[in-house]
This record gives C-alpha cells, structure tokens and sequence, in this order.
C-alpha cells in the first residue's frame, strides 16, 4: 500500500456540500444570485472558436486590462485559479515545512487547508462571543516564529471586517510573515489595502499580499479566476512558483470584460446593500439575533432549530448554509436581489412562527 505524505494523512477533508442546487434559490455560497455581466457572456462567446479553444492561455491582455481596473503595475499582481490558488501560491513560496501561519477561527477554511498541506504549523485564534476582530489578542499571538498571516477582510462566516489602522498593526508587528489581506468581499464594505501595495512597493509594507476574486459580486465562480497582489520583487517569487497556464484562457477573457462593465457591478452590489438592511430589519422583527456584516450574507442565530430550518428551507427550494458546525446555532444567509431576500423571509418566518 503506498501512503501519503504525513500533511495529507494529518489533516481533515474538505467537502463543500455543492450538489444538487441547480434550480433552487442559492443562498449558501457568497455566490452573485443573477450571474454575471451579458457583456461577460458576449465575450465569451466571441472566443469560442476552434482555434482559440487549441491555444494555450495567453495572459498579456487580460494583465493589461487588470493593471490598468486595479491601478496597479503588471508586475504587481498575478492572475490566479480563484482565491484558492492564490492562497496556495502565497503558503508554497514563502512557507518551509513546520513554519507557523496564525490565522481567526473560524475563517474562510482553505487557509487551513492548504497551510496543512503544505506541512504547516496552525495557529488558530477564536473570535469572542460578539464575533469582533480581536486585535489586541491577536497582536499579542503574533511571535518571532510566525512566518504567514491569512486575514480575510470581511471575514467569511462572521462578516464583520477591520480597518486599515488594524491592518497597518499587523503588518508592523509581523515584517517577518508573508500577510494576506483577502478581500473577496471587498466590493460590499470599500475596505481595502490594495493602495499600499501599489503606492509603497517595497517602502512601509515590504510583506502585504491583497487577493480579490471574481466568485463573489463579478458572478463568475464557475470560471476560478482571481487576483493576487504585492510588490514586484514578491510577485515575481510567485510567478515562480507557480503554473504557467493555471489560469484557463475562458476565465481570462471573462475577467477582461467583466471589469469593464462597472455599471452592472455598481448596480448589483446596490441592490446586496438594500438586501442586507431588508435581512437585518426582517431578522428583527422576526426577534432572530445576527451579526452586523460588511460583505454579502448575514451569519444569523437559530439555536437547536438551525439545522431543521435549513432542511426545511431547503424543502421549500432555498439554500442556506449551516455554520453550527464552527459557531454553534448558527446558520449564513447569502444576500442577492431583494427579490430573493424577500422570498427567504418569508420562508423563514412561516417556518419560525411554528409552534
């Protein structure tokens, strides 16, 4: 029998409950709930030839494109298989086996996945009970053995993000740690540190990595494309380490056109933003507890009837996503159209007014 390495053999699987949803009102993934731009399908379209489809992946548009949307150099950035690959890049270049990765419990879960792959050391620091940064604990777990930081800013499950002073801290305390700031959600709070990657290079924040992905409000998870950013001089020890045609050429011309269209971005993340404020006074009058969010969902409270209500919302062709599992009672509601939101509701409150 041929065994694995000890990082595979230690660490648990990860296995997204993802089948079954076609058809059904998904809530459950962070994912945009309309899809993604018509201009995204039309370029698409466009590139769907014999001929392109034998080509392999040619980038040097598609990092035109980006640099000048993200107002960032072309050598400041690297287009990744979603958030995923770029947290895998990031914990492969700059992680030797053993080195410790501090990172929040709960998170988003490939942080932990791919540091314990890679033969990692994990150290995980709990959210208190109101699910707030804790800054001053976390600064204080930061030590002279820590080597990578993964923060996703607003955190997924919880929601609730940090601000730049925040940031600026964990850089200063940690120049010896590779830090990741993952805004995924970065459209729906306007948090960001991308500036100081491309005003500062090598200058303040020598160890700032910002990753944003197109799963999220671009409505393109199916195409796994995303973006990881630092100084030139880190970039280039990435592309490095990283596959010359991980990134399927599809999934670069979407990108492209998806950036352009900033009206349907604009109008869509208006639309999460009512939601949110709908959900939020919904939840309250419903007397369900949550927790403030800066991104996309709303992490809610349902005590022992979280799990039977999602099974029932499920029944009624609603998804939502089970956290008790990490954050006891606790269930993610992904907010899309107000459509949507309206329909959720409604399911929920017939479902918890039950006697």
């Amino acid at each position: 029998m041929i065994n694995p390495r000890s990082a595979v053999l230690r660490m648990a699987p990860y296995s997204p409950p993802s089948g079954g949803r076609e058809g059904k009102l998904r809530l459950d993934f962070n994912e945009n709930t309309v899809g993604c731009s018509p201009s995204v399908i039309e370029a698409l379209t466009r590139y769907l030839t014999a001929d392109h489809l034998s080509i392999y992946p040619e980038y040097a548009a598609a990092i035109h494109d980006l640099a000048a949307f993200f107002r960032v150099q072309r050598d400041e950035f690297t287009l990744t298989n979603g958030t995923d690959e770029a947290i895998q890049l990031l914990v492969n270049t700059f992680l030797d086996d053993g080195a410790e990765v501090l990172m929040m419990k709960p998170s988003y879960a490939m942080y932990k996945f791919y540091s314990q792959l890679a033969g990692a050391t994990v150290r995980e620091i709990d959210y208190p009970s109101d699910l707030q940064f804790p800054l001053d604990v976390f600064l204080a777990a930061i030590q002279p053995s820590t080597r990578a930081i993964l923060i996703s800013n607003p955190n997924n499950p919880t929601g609730g993000s940090i601000g730049l002073d925040a940031i600026s801290q964990i850089l200063k305390k940690a120049p010896q740690a590779v830090v990741l700031i993952d805004e995924a959600y970065f459209e729906f709070c306007g948090i960001t540190a991308l500036p100081w990657v491309r005003s500062h290079g090598l200058g303040d924040y020598p160890n700032l990595f910002v990753s944003r992905t197109f799963s999220k409000v671009y409505g393109m998870a199916a195409m796994r494309c995303g973006c990881l950013f630092s100084s030139a001089e880190n970039i280039q020890w990435v592309r490095k380490a990283q596959s010359p045609y991980s990134v399927n050429a599809l999934a670069a011309v979407a990108a492209r056109a998806a950036v352009q269209d900033t009206e349907y971005v604009k109008q869509y993340v208006a639309e999460v933003l009512q939601s949110r404020e709908d959900v939020c006074r919904g939840l309250d009058e419903l007397g369900i507890r949550y927790f403030p969010s800066q991104a996309n969902f709303v992490l809610m409270y349902l005590g022992d009837r979280a799990i039977p209500i999602r099974d029932a919302l499920r029944e009624r062709g609603v998804l939502v996503r089970d956290r008790s599992y990490e954050i006891p009672g606790c269930v993610r509601v992904t907010l899309g159209t107000r459509s949507s939101t309206f329909r959720f509701l409604a399911d929920l409150e017939r479902l918890w007014t039950q006697s």
